[in-house]
C-alpha cells in the first residue's frame, strides 16, 4: 500500500501542542517530589494518543488507531457507514458490530467512501 494512495484522518494537533504545555507545566511539580513523578505521565499519554490516533482509508479497508494497538477493517466487513448523534463517524460490520472511527466525522464521509474507490455517496443520517 503506496503512502499516497492512503487518506489519513487525525485529530486536531491543537491537543497536541495542550499536552507539551501541560507536560511543561508538570515538571516543576513533578520534580518536587519523587512521589510524584507519576503526573507526567498524562499529558506525555495525551501527546502520544494525539500524535497516534486516527483512521487510515485505502482502496483495501480501514486502519483504526489507538493510543495502543490498531485494529484492521477489510471493506468486504463493512455493511453501513454512517455517523452517531455526536456527529462521529460510525462503521456497522457485516457481523453486527458498530465501530466508532476515531478522528472521522459526519462531514468526512464523503472523502472516506471516495478512499475506498466507491465513488461519490451521500453520508446515512
Amino acid at each position: 500500500m503506496a503512502r499516497s494512495d492512503t487518506l489519513r484522518f487525525r485529530h486536531h494537533q491543537a491537543t497536541l501542542v495542550a499536552a507539551i504545555v501541560a507536560t511543561i507545566g508538570a515538571l516543576p511539580l513533578a520534580s518536587a517530589r519523587t512521589y510524584l513523578l507519576p503526573i507526567l505521565l498524562v499529558p506525555l499519554a495525551v501527546a502520544v494518543w494525539a500524535w497516534r490516533a486516527g483512521t487510515d482509508a485505502d482502496t483495501a479497508g480501514l486502519r483504526l488507531r489507538a493510543l495502543v494497538g490498531e485494529r484492521r477493517v477489510g471493506w468486504e466487513q463493512v455493511a453501513e457507514l454512517g455517523a452517531d448523534p455526536r456527529g462521529r463517524a460510525v462503521v456497522q460490520l457485516t457481523d453486527g458490530e458498530l465501530v466508532v472511527l476515531p478522528a472521522v466525522r459526519r462531514q468526512d464521509l464523503p472523502r472516506l467512501v471516495a478512499a475506498a474507490g466507491q465513488g461519490d455517496a451521500e453520508p446515512a443520517q
